[in-house]
């Protein structure tokens, strides 16, 4: 009996050892882990949100990391943080020299059209680089305004349909490319993110939903336990029936008769 209770036990120890779970990704908006949680659960990955002091949590069971890392990664997720206009013009001194506003402009231009880039559709991330007008030395004909744009998309996406409206919106946004010339002088390179993982099969075991491929074990581990489970009663109920007094009494009665005849 003590060893059928350890072996179960052991088995139930085992069993809630399959539940841990990990932090997967902190201190994230409830916007950023709500897409997440969407990318996640689309490929059949359990995920739970936390809210926490500094920001939302998603975790994961153990087993799914990997396969959960590989998922956001296929999704371009989590998505770069990136600072509006209003960030990158903030002084932090009582002047700045042009250099300095030149750069925080050309930085906050180019977080704009990569934010407004990202919503296109099947767009994943989006990075664009600004050149704009220039003298590089007195006497010397200015440098010309160009951008370079790079797209990473989820396929199927019609570049050639696509690329045309990256060019004419990058155009418009920056000094100095209006026009046709101008879209002529930004380049956009355009690259399909790797496939996702299919998502496993689901199919429930009794009250518990788990992938197809792991049904077999956990059908297996639940009719042992079961079994144990019931040998187990079945041997503390004889030993109770073995034991009760009308039985035992019953018993002594039974074998004098016996050693009579």
């Amino acid at each position: 009996m003590g060893k059928r209770l350890c072996l179960l036990l052991a088995l139930a120890a085992l069993l809630s050892g399959c539940g841990k779970v990990v932090v997967l990704q902190a201190s994230l908006q409830d916007v950023d882990a709500n897409e997440m949680v969407q990318a996640l659960t689309a490929q059949g990955i359990q995920v739970e949100k936390r809210q926490e002091k500094t920001g939302v949590s998603l975790t994961v069971k153990e087993d799914d990391l990997s396969r959960a890392t590989s998922a956001m990664q296929a999704a371009g997720l989590p998505r770069r943080n990136r600072s509006n206009l209003g960030e990158v013009f903030k002084k932090q001194g009582m002047i700045s020299s042009p250099m300095e506003e030149r750069v925080r402009y050309i930085h906050g231009l180019s977080e704009e059209l990569e934010a407004t880039l990202q919503l296109f559709d099947r767009v994943l991330s989006a990075r664009v680089h600004v050149v704009l007008p220039e003298r590089i030395a007195p006497g010397e004909a200015i440098q010309p305004s160009s951008a370079a744009v790079f797209i990473r998309y989820r396929a199927p996406l019609d570049e050639d349909a696509v690329t045309p409206r990256v060019r004419r919106l990058v155009s418009s946004s920056i000094p100095g490319l209006s026009g046709e010339d101008g879209r002529n002088k930004v380049s956009v390179v355009m690259t399909p993110a790797e496939a996702a993982p299919p998502p496993p099969a689901w199919t429930m075991v009794g009250p518990f939903h788990v992938a197809a491929e792991s049904a077999s074990g956990l059908r297996y581990a639940l009719t042992v336990m079961a079994l144990l489970v019931v040998a187990g009663l079945a041997a503390a109920g004889y030993g109770l029936l073995r034991n009760h007094p009308m039985l035992a009494k019953f018993s002594k009665r039974r074998a004098p008769a016996a050693a009579q005849e």
